[in-house]
């Protein structure tokens, strides 16, 4: 299942926020490509690193970080599904520290679920599973265009944002025991559930209540 769009609404203003946070995650991208190994060991989050106070830094570096085409590829899809909505109830700034937070705790998350791990960990996909939690509870009823893969077929439908994000969360629980480095194909699955929790619960403190009855307004148009 892809998201591609939320066909419920759309932001009043340009979601320049989620574009800026896809462009940085593009330019990063590309040093990874030029610097190799040596760029993405120095600049990922290696947990037992972590653990003894080295790095620090890399609990931010890491999250516009990505394995591979794919993983970055797949990752801004789901941001630009969700992102421009939820920027649009937060604003900017607000969901720029709502995304920096959520990937610090996902990533938090995962390392606490393998402290002593050596391997890198990197990606964007615990700040967007934040985007994701903060959309379940903000817009539950809002339909999602969303992409089935069915082998060699696919087809195009739109599904409820509760039901779509409910069944990714829990694949994400089942498959919590393969925590793996995202460099050799595995996924980091605590990343997810602890950055999808952390924006289910917190993602309405950083809502402006003002742009969303102004919205609401326009929606009734009043």
């Amino acid at each position: 299942m892809i998201p591609l769009s939320d066909e419920s609404r759309r932001p009043v203003d340009f979601p320049a926020g989620t574009a800026i946070i896809i462009a940085v995650n593009a330019v990063v991208f590309i040093a990874e490509l030029m610097g190799g190994d040596p760029f993405v060991n120095r600049w990922s989050v290696i947990p037992a690193d972590l653990i003894s106070g080295k790095h620090v830094e890399t609990i931010l570096t890491a999250m516009f970080m990505h394995g591979g085409w794919m993983h970055i590829i797949g990752n801004m899809v789901f941001l630009w599904a969700f992102g421009p909505e939820m920027e649009d109830v937060m604003g900017p700034l607000r969901y720029a520290a709502f995304y920096l937070l959520g990937g610090i705790v996902s990533m938090m998350a995962q390392v606490a679920a393998d402290p002593a791990a050596t391997l890198p960990c990197l990606g964007a996909s615990g700040a967007i599973a934040a985007v994701m939690g903060a959309f379940v509870v903000t817009f539950p009823r809002d339909r999602i265009r969303v992409l089935l893969l069915l082998g060699f077929f696919y087809r195009m439908t739109l599904m409820p944002a509760a039901l779509l994000i409910g069944l990714w969360f829990v694949i994400q629980l089942f498959s919590v025991g393969a925590i793996a480095d995202v460099q050799s194909g595995g996924v980091a699955y605590m990343a997810h559930i602890g950055g999808i929790v952390f924006g289910a619960i917190l993602g309405r403190l950083f809502t402006d209540r003002i742009r969303v009855a102004q919205r609401r307004d326009r929606e009734l148009g009043l």
